[in-house]
């Protein structure tokens, strides 16, 4: 079976968040690759990569970059593919600053969808979503997911009910 979903980043840094990415496919059941494409520091990889892409049977990419964080918009120019940037609040950021206004200032034609600093987790979801609006497996594996977050907020919600919020917040 071919990848669905193509995880790449700008360096090895990158991958203890694009690695929430990876985990989240995991647990809905969606098959990726994960890889390091650097825009600026293997312009040729990325070009190679974006183009071909779709006829390795990619159906999302997620691009995770930080600092300048030039790879999810230059991925996004080279493929009709849907692309979702992370920015990566890098040891060269500007407190992630940078790296969220890179990939969200996208000019017309060349849409990125973004999701928040270090917000691969997210990234992970939407891309599954995207392939879900397709696939009856993987929107059942979302359903499902979907739910048991909803059953967490209201057992949550239970326990600070039962166990009086006042009493817990003067301890």
């Amino acid at each position: 079976m071919s990848k669905q979903v193509g995880i790449i980043m700008g360096s090895k840094s990158d991958l203890p968040i694009m690695s929430e990415a990876a985990k989240a496919l995991d647990e809905l059941g969606v098959s990726y690759e994960l890889t390091i494409v650097s825009a600026h520091r293997t312009p040729m990889r990325m070009v190679n990569y974006a183009e071909n892409a779709r006829k390795r049977g990619i159906k999302v990419i997620i691009a995770g970059a930080g600092g300048a964080a030039h790879l999810p918009g230059m991925v996004a120019s080279l493929t009709s593919l849907p692309v979702i940037g992370v920015p990566v609040k890098s040891s060269n950021s500007i407190d992630g600053w940078d790296s969220i206004l890179s990939i969200l200032q996208m000019p017309g034609g060349i849409p990125v969808a973004t999701v928040a600093l270090d917000g691969a987790k997210n990234a992970g979801i939407l891309a599954a979503s995207m392939i879900g609006a397709f696939d009856a497996r993987i929107a059942e594996n979302l359903d499902k997911f979907k739910k048991e977050l909803k059953e967490k907020v209201e057992e949550s919600a239970r326990e600070v009910e039962m166990k009086g919020w006042r009493d817990r917040m003067e301890d």
